[in-house]
């Protein structure tokens, strides 16, 4: 278990640290322009990854809940496949997705209560008066902004022709890019991480004993 402890340790480390930074030290919509296609812009969302929203304030509540249970079992789930001898990729993969959920948890349980409003303002840390919001109803601090290419689809392209796209548009944080690094490794490793990995010989000399023997004379 130790390096997948290790992942999800080093990912919420620099998660957080991210996060705090860009919380106590800038106000909502203030962005530090890195290069022309990469832009630190303070951001927050009630939602889910890339700053989706889901069904209000009760969705909030029950996003946050599902998140929580959906970590422990994540977290049961990779103490099995640590049992089972799985793939190290794919243990490691899993590892990110974990500390990518529990990097949003504890903006989601615990940034309402430790932090004022960002808006018009940088927030300040434990106020006397207390945070923005409840347990639970936190919000999502987001900050990597990568608008790489932009312009304006051709007037012949389907539906969209004439509109204007920018890529990347949505804001996010490393916690989703962790969790995005996680389901991009399984799908491309899929077949390693899924390939049975079967004791043919064994089972072989089980269910057919006098097959296998004549194979090894005949050898």
């Amino acid at each position: 278990m130790k390096k997948p402890l290790l992942i999800v340790f080093l990912v919420l480390l620099v998660d957080q640290v991210s996060k705090i930074w860009v919380k106590t030290s800038m106000y909502l919509g203030q962005e530090h322009r890195i290069f022309d296609w990469f832009i630190i812009h303070f951001t927050e969302n009630n939602g889910m990854a890339f700053g989706l929203e889901f069904a209000g304030e009760n969705g909030k509540l029950f996003l946050s809940l599902f998140r929580i249970v959906a970590v422990g079992g994540l977290f049961y789930y990779i103490t099995r496949l640590v049992k089972d001898k799985a793939p190290q990729g794919f243990i490691m993969s899993i590892s990110l997705i974990l500390a990518g959920a529990v990097g949003n948890i504890i903006d989601s349980a615990i940034y309402g209560k430790i932090f004022s409003s960002s808006y018009h303002q940088i927030a300040e840390f434990m106020p006397a008066d207390g945070g923005y919001a409840p347990v639970l109803y936190g919000k999502v601090v987001d900050m990597l902004y990568f608008p790489i290419v932009s312009g304006y689809f051709p007037n012949w392209f389907p539906v969209w022709g004439g509109e204007y796209f920018l890529f990347f548009r949505p804001v996010f944080n490393i916690a989703d890019s962790a969790i995005t690094l996680g389901v991009i490794f399984i799908i491309l490793f899929q077949k390693q991480y899924f390939a049975e990995n079967k004791p043919v010989d064994e089972e072989d000399t089980f269910e057919n004993p006098e097959a296998n023997q004549e194979k090894v004379v005949s050898e």
